[in-house]
């Protein structure tokens, strides 16, 4: 299993960060991206909770396996390739003062062997550019709601 952190300090606390976070099916109005998401099964917990992302031709789907307001929320990710294995994000967000340290940690799991390894930490690279991408996003979407 190979992981990855992005991080990146937003100047908003952490309610108003967790507020779009768990926004779950509208991560496309904040990801450039993304063309459309929108929730595929709402239960009566937010674990389980599954959203469709599409950008371009693909589609990806998501579903939350931890939801800690306003601390943590994770999702695995279905849809990739089948060589990328198990691929998750792990978002976290931790008050500093006057601003939120928000961390994007993605996971691949592939398998043991050395060549799986390697096909891992590459995931992890295309993974942590999209994090990036992620939140900056989010960044932006919230200096644009306190202008």
């Amino acid at each position: 299993m190979a992981t990855v952190d992005r991080t990146a300090t937003i100047a908003a606390a952490p309610e108003q960060i967790w507020e779009v976070l768990a926004d779950f099916g509208a991560i496309g109005s904040w990801v450039d991206k993304i063309a459309h998401s929108c929730i595929l099964v709402q239960g009566d917990q937010p674990v389980g909770t599954s959203r469709r992302v599409q950008f371009g031709r693909d589609a990806l789907v998501e579903t939350i396996v931890e939801f800690d307001p306003p601390r943590a929320l994770a999702y695995d990710i279905e849809g990739l390739p089948k060589m990328m294995g198990r691929v998750s994000n792990r978002w976290t967000l931790q008050a500093v003062n006057a601003s939120t340290v928000v961390t994007v940690t993605s996971t691949a799991e592939i398998g043991s062997g050395a060549i799986q390894q390697l096909a891992e930490r590459a995931a992890c690279r295309v993974l942590a550019r999209e994090s990036a991408a992620m939140l900056t996003g989010l960044a932006d979407r919230l200096e644009k709601s306190r202008v």
